[in-house]
């Protein structure tokens, strides 16, 4: 690999120096010369050495020498080919006007000398400048000319080239077949001249045409053929573009480990290149995947990422892709009012794309007929002309027709003042009923929302009702119940000692349903107010794993405690409350040998709290429930223990109040991870 960067480098040595001894020798050779043709053409070939190492200055400083004497001995040529290196400069340094105006007055020369090459490169430069500024009309017209005479000469170079222009103005006007058809061409011609770096290109346009058709597999043949071609140091930045390209293919055939392999490939690559648009576009691809495959944090994490790079390097194409992903996010996770945020965005973003670029494209273009005049000036003389013979053969000569027109003016002006006033009028009255609907909307809102609030809270009233009536009703009176027993001799106290069991139960489910009623009811009613403080997590999971040690033992589930010291900044009697209840709650739904996992770990500057189980799991339609008091929700044990539906409602609103989130991954019969995000310092003022 050495031997080959050393060769590399002396064979790029070697090409400089030969070539500034070419320009040294011509320089020489220009000034011994007499100021003739031959002085002209040794001078153009100078300029074509300073144009091809970029030396645009020295270049254009011999044009300008050039042209002069080219018109001192009324040398066309000399004039044509100078002021076609002026143009190709202007067009390098993006100053369209004037490149376009020498691109025509070296046409004009060239017509004059009837040199059909030179009219031919003429042509297909200005077919490509107007392409690129958005006139696919003219640069069509003058493309299609260039190639009638490339075709004609077989000049492969050339060929390829105007192809190529071509497929780029059909691919503006999302004319694809068109695209493909001369991106086909074009890579036929430079497969001939083996033009390595044309053959790329054509191929990954082609690649990517087949992609927007929808045509995936052949997308996918033409994205391999390219990474094949590619030399790992001089197309780096090709192969980061590629591979996330490619993954994508993959990714419509639902071939997982084939789009993963590229995807990642390419996601790695482009970091190490530090290449922004490849990174995007792999977290894109990846975030999809990943979505799939119902991996749906993993996704989010990859997704927000592309966003945030989306928005810094303005790219809205894939930003529109990113808007689309989220909305799918959102809508798995049934954060449904999060997709009609993103839904809203993905609409307004596509709806300005479509307005950047509507291109007007006659499909039915003819080649330019060209001849010996300069078609501009021509038009422009007989525009003048025609039309200072019309006005002395009509309004001159014709009084009425004159006076017929000026009374038409004013009744047309007449009109138009009447319309522009009535029009005023109907956007007032327009306004004030907006303002009117504005007003009445604002009302209903408001009675929307007081209406809310009653329902909600008498929902919390029936829920506390139920509870009381019910649930906490039959755990007393079971402990009442048993007391009297004992009391009227109606058992044995050894008989009574069997049922103590039993009755524990029913005092710690009485317990419980105190606990989380208390604090359920406060939280609705809103007066609860967290005192946040720091305090070190891993000593709450201790003293919360501690109360349920001899459930665990009953159950002989095995508790393993991967937590870690760390600090949390919340209030510590409410984050005690949850962990309490998610505790509880992994005991409630393990099976005997079922593992329970606490652990915690620092993610972004947060803490992420996770008691994980083995259990019973849950269903996907249960999900939704789990955190919603008014669905009244709960389900007995894996032993009959008996639940209100309020635990994790509660374990919501608490942590909620503390600035944090929480939220469930369970799969049935397999178990369920619970996750909790609060804050590790004070928010900064």
């Amino acid at each position: 690999m050495k031997q080959l960067l050393t060769l590399a480098a002396c064979l790029v040595t070697f090409f400089v120096f030969s070539q500034n001894d070419r320009i040294d020798d011509l320089t020489v050779e220009l000034a011994y010369q007499e100021s003739d043709s031959t002085k002209v053409d040794i001078s153009l070939m100078l300029i074509d050495e300073f144009y091809a190492i970029e030396d645009y200055p020295k270049a254009l400083r011999y044009v300008n020498q050039t042209a002069k004497l080219s018109e001192k001995i009324n040398y066309t040529k000399g004039l044509a080919e100078s002021t076609y290196y002026r143009a190709l400069i202007y067009a390098k340094r993006n100053d369209y006007y004037n490149a376009i105006d020498n691109y025509d007055k070296s046409r004009k020369y060239y017509l004059q000398i009837s040199d059909t090459l030179g009219i031919a490169k003429v042509s297909n430069s200005i077919g490509l400048i107007e392409i690129r500024r958005g006139n696919y009309a003219v640069g069509l017209k003058n493309a299609l000319s260039a190639i009638d005479i490339f075709e004609k000469q077989d000049l492969k170079d050339e060929l390829s080239t105007a192809y190529n222009n071509l497929a780029e103005a059909y691919f503006k006007t999302n004319q694809i077949d068109k695209a493909i058809e001369f991106n086909i061409k074009a890579l036929e011609v430079r497969e001939q001249i083996n033009d390595r770096k044309g053959i790329i290109t054509s191929t990954k346009n082609i690649a990517d045409l087949y992609s927007l058709r929808k045509e995936h597999r052949k997308s996918i043949e033409y994205y391999e053929k390219v990474l094949d071609m590619l030399n790992p140091t001089n197309d780096r930045a090709i192969r980061g573009e590629i591979l996330p390209k490619l993954g994508s293919q993959y990714l419509e055939f639902k071939e997982y480990d084939k789009a993963s392999d590229y995807l990642v490939e390419g996601l790695k690559y482009n970091r190490k290149e530090d290449n922004q648009e490849g990174i995007l576009r792999a977290l894109n691809a990846i975030g999809n995947l990943n979505l799939q495959k119902k991996k749906v944090r993993l996704a989010e994490a990859q997704l927000n990422e592309a966003y945030n790079i989306a928005q810094k390097i303005d790219n809205k194409t894939e930003l529109l892709e990113n808007y689309k992903l989220h909305i799918a996010l959102d809508s798995t996770r049934g954060y449904f009012q999060n997709a009609f945020f993103w839904q809203n965005k993905y609409y307004d973003l596509k709806e300005e794309l479509a307005l950047i670029d509507q291109p007007v494209f006659p499909s039915d273009v003819e080649p330019l007929e060209l001849d010996d005049s300069n078609p501009i000036e021509d038009d422009i003389s007989n525009f003048e002309e025609d039309e200072s013979n019309d006005d002395q053969n009509t309004w001159l000569n014709n009084p009425l027709i004159l006076y017929g027109a000026l009374a038409a003016t004013a009744l047309l002006l007449a009109l138009l003042l009447f319309n522009f006033i009535k029009l005023r009028k109907q956007k007032a009255t327009i306004a004030e009923h907006k303002e009117k609907l504005a007003q009445e909307q604002i009302r209903n809102e408001a009675i929307l929302e007081q209406t809310h609030h009653l329902e909600e809270v008498n929902q919390v009233k029936d829920k506390l009702f139920s509870i009381v009536s019910h649930d906490l009703k039959d755990s007393i009176s079971s402990i009442k119940a048993f007391l009297d027993l004992l009391k009227e001799d109606s058992i044995s106290k050894e008989e009574f000692r069997d049922l103590i069991p039993e009755l524990s139960e029913n005092a710690n489910n009485a317990s419980s349903l105190l606990f989380n009623l208390l604090n359920w009811s406060k939280s609705q009613m809103q007066s609860l107010e967290p005192k946040p403080e720091l305090f070190n997590i891993q000593e709450v999971f201790h003293t919360k794993m501690a109360l349920v040690e001899q459930k665990v033992e009953d159950k002989r589930i095995v508790l393993i405690d991967e937590s870690q010291r760390d600090f949390v900044y919340a209030d510590k009697s409410m984050v005690e409350i949850v962990i309490q209840n998610l505790i509880t709650n992994a005991v409630k739904f393990s099976r005997t040998g079922d593992v329970i996992t606490v652990s915690n770990q620092d993610v972004g500057g947060k803490a992420l709290i996770c008691v994980e189980d083995t259990g019973v799991g849950i269903s996907r339609e249960n999900i939704d429930k789990l955190f919603n008091a008014n669905k009244n929700f709960t389900t007995v044990g894996t032993k009959n223990e008996k639940g209100t539906g309020l635990g994790l409602t509660i374990a919501k609103d608490l942590v909620e109040l503390n600035d944090g989130r929480i939220w469930v991954e369970s799969t049935e019969n397999v178990g369920s991870k619970f996750f909790i995000e609060l804050p590790k310092a004070a928010p900064i003022a």
